[in-house]
């Protein structure tokens, strides 16, 4: 319900924006049509106006997120029309609450001197998160002949022109930082640590932990996630999610159970032994933003000594849908559609790792009895930024029933969902799809047409457009 709430509030900002689309002339409206992702029409379909109500009417929820990003890129939008987007979007992914009281105390213990390096960068990176000004203040400005009040010009004066005025609680309470969105708070904290701000990497560092004494409290915490022109970059991420427990060995794409030994025990080396192409071994060190099929691809095509991007991808593709099981067509048409819905763009988006194993053990579950570790494999793994692992299962009746299907059993449904319990204790994220909606092509390409957009906003997956 909050959901469907939140698209339409959605839809409602958008349409505000789109309305804007009539100022082109009935020649160029086509274009701006296609630019923003919304479908042309003929001028001979009535005025302006309803040439772009009907286009907006033709945009599904699926693309709504497109369509905004796209106004948002090419300046439709006013300032405050582009900020109540952004909180929607940006809403979307769920983002961990950051409690006023953590903002204030936060607010307290910053020196405002650490944070205004710059006044032309400070002031550029505050007017990509608030309204400093008016849109009608330049008029108003040139009605009255002398400047009018404004946020910017209070800014100016208060915090650059007479330090000491204020504080940084001062400027948080005149931009509204205290009762923004946590999204926006969020974002505004790692902006204020970045190179755009502050040209100094120990100013950098000194303020990231001014910052993480307050908001660990909330959950999360500033960390360095990358570079930027030879500075450090900083992302809030949860401290919930495992620290340091990147995969050492990802086997996957499995034919068969695999046999594996331990070369260096102390080391935890592994070897597959027997038919080592049987599963596939990805042994390389995953990246901060996670194993993405370009990745993947490098380590295949290094692995094969393969002459060519190409051949590299096309054989990649192969020998991971050859690993798919050839009686669950739900497992092969996900496999088929998350490739044909993100199509080039999948080489910046995680790789759809199938058939990974979570646990392994040389004894089967009959020998081991009530020790044995429950779900060995995954139907799907994705890798994402910040250490984060989302799980894809594809349930068919065999997970609920017995007999083949004839009669329910509740203990296996019990295993089902004691092993999930298992994942996500571990910090994995379980997503279950029921085969039947995946069994026809069309119909699961329509599904993950609108789950992939949804999961890849709510994790935070950076992705040209999906």
């Amino acid at each position: 319900m909050a959901a469907s709430r939140d698209r339409s509030i959605l839809r409602q900002l958008v349409g505000d924006v789109v309305a804007r689309l009539d100022a082109n002339t009935h020649a160029t409206l086509n274009e701006a049509f296609t630019k923003v992702g919304m479908p042309p029409n003929s001028p001979e379909e009535g005025t302006k106006r309803e040439r772009v109500e009907r286009s907006y009417a033709q945009v599904p929820d699926s693309h709504l997120h497109t369509v905004a990003l796209n106004l948002l890129a090419n300046g439709y939008a006013t300032t405050a029309q582009r900020i109540g987007i952004e909180d929607v979007l940006w809403a979307e992914a769920s983002p961990p609450e950051i409690p006023s009281r953590v903002r204030r105390e936060l607010a307290r213990s910053l020196d405002l001197a650490d944070l205004v390096r710059s006044e032309s960068r400070f002031m550029g990176m505050l007017s990509r998160f608030w309204a400093l000004a008016d849109e009608m203040s330049p008029i108003i400005d040139a009605f009255f002949g002398t400047p009018g009040p404004s946020l910017k010009r209070d800014i100016q004066e208060h915090v650059f022109r007479n330090p000491g005025d204020w504080s940084t609680e001062d400027l948080f309470e005149n931009l509204g930082a205290f009762e923004t969105g946590d999204a926006r708070f969020a974002r505004f904290l790692e902006a204020l640590v970045s190179a755009d701000v502050l040209l100094d990497e120990a100013a950098q560092r000194h303020l990231v932990a001014a910052i993480n004494a307050h908001v660990r409290a909330a959950g999360i915490e500033l960390r360095e996630t990358g570079a930027e022109g030879g500075y450090p970059s900083f992302s809030m991420v949860s401290t919930r999610l495992a620290l340091n427990r990147k995969p050492k060995n990802i086997i996957f794409a499995s034919l068969t159970k695999p046999d594996i030994r331990f070369q260096s025990a102390m080391d935890n080396d592994i070897e597959i032994v027997g038919n080592r192409d049987d599963s596939l071994v990805y042994d390389r060190p995953t990246p901060e933003d996670g194993l993405r099929w370009r990745d993947l691809q490098t380590w295949w095509q290094d692995k094969h000594e393969i002459p060519t991007e190409a051949d590299a991808k096309t054989s990649l593709y192969r020998r991971l849908r050859r690993s798919l099981p050839d009686n669950s067509p739900g497992q092969q048409n996900f496999f088929d559609c998350y490739h044909q819905i993100l199509g080039t763009k999948v080489y910046d988006h995680p790789a759809l790792l199938p058939e990974v194993w979570l646990h392994w053990d040389h004894q089967t579950v009959r020998e081991r009895g009530p020790q044995a570790l429950l779900r060995s494999r995954m139907d799907f793994l994705l890798l994402l930024p910040h250490g984060q692992r989302i799980v894809l299962e594809v349930d068919g009746s065999q997970h609920y029933t017995r007999d083949r299907g004839q009669r329910p059993d509740t203990a296996k449904y019990a295993e089902t969902m004691a092993a999930d319990r298992d994942l996500k204790l571990r910090e994995y994220e379980v997503f279950r799809f029921g085969h039947d909606e995946l069994k026809d092509a069309t119909a699961a390409r329509v599904l993950l047409e609108q789950f992939l957009p949804a999961l890849f906003q709510r994790f935070n997956v950076s992705s040209g457009t999906t």
